[in-house]
């Protein structure tokens, strides 16, 4: 399948904050002109905040980024009819990363648990119902200790039932132009039609960047 501006790649996020995700495809975009994608549907949606869900400082920041998307955020994934949302090719899910950060109490993300990282299993739902063609997690590297890494492959085997296959690599943000030490899991499933699908991460290539060259001069 190719993705142009007749056919776009259709996308939806959950988990979206300001979706750098869709920061990166404006990106692929640039490079390759006849490239377009829609957002069909995003959820961003912070249970613990009192304020009404479009003064919410995430949803802010999207509606600020991507004003012609505005209406589409469906809120509280966890009680999402997905039946009733549009058809999808691709679905970035990133999901909370609290219970699991080295930074937070570590709580996991076993099913059932309430844990804020947990929500991920309510991906699952979203797969069942949609059947996209890629879906793509990213968090942190910690998912993948020896603490995580069991419940990070009974995860990947969950998606290995419903028909996709798995690659998972832990990438740093330093090896990729960006001046920071920054490790983070990536895990893309490619639903399977027939063959088994090939895919490869990108290269590391030396940073050439500085810190410096990134700040603002006023902020």
């Amino acid at each position: 399948m190719i993705y142009t501006k007749d056919n776009p790649l259709r996308v939806c996020t959950v988990c979206s904050g300001y979706d750098a995700q869709c920061l990166a495809l404006n990106r692929l975009r640039e490079h390759y002109p006849d490239f377009d994608y829609e957002l069909v549907a995003w959820s961003e949606f912070d249970p613990e905040s009192k304020a009404p869900l479009e003064r919410q400082p995430a949803v802010i920041a999207h509606n600020a980024l991507f004003p012609q998307w505005k209406d589409r955020n469906l809120g509280d994934m966890t009680k999402m009819d997905w039946e009733r949302v549009p058809d999808f090719d691709l679905l970035f899910y990133s999901t909370p990363c609290q219970s699991i950060s080295q930074a937070g109490l570590q709580h996991g993300f076993m099913e059932g648990s309430g844990t804020r990282s947990s929500i991920i299993w309510n991906v699952r739902d979203a797969v069942v119902a949609k059947r996209p063609k890629f879906l793509c997690l990213e968090n942190v590297k910690a998912m993948v200790s020896g603490k995580f890494v069991g419940m990070f492959n009974l995860w990947q085997l969950v998606l290995e039932r419903l028909g996709y296959a798995n690659f998972a690599q832990v990438l740093n943000a330093k090896d990729y132009g960006v001046p920071q030490n920054r490790e983070r899991i990536f895990l893309v499933s490619i639903r399977m039609d027939g063959d088994m699908p090939r895919f490869h991460f990108p290269q590391p290539f030396p940073l050439e960047r500085r810190l410096k060259d990134v700040l603002e001069d006023n902020v």
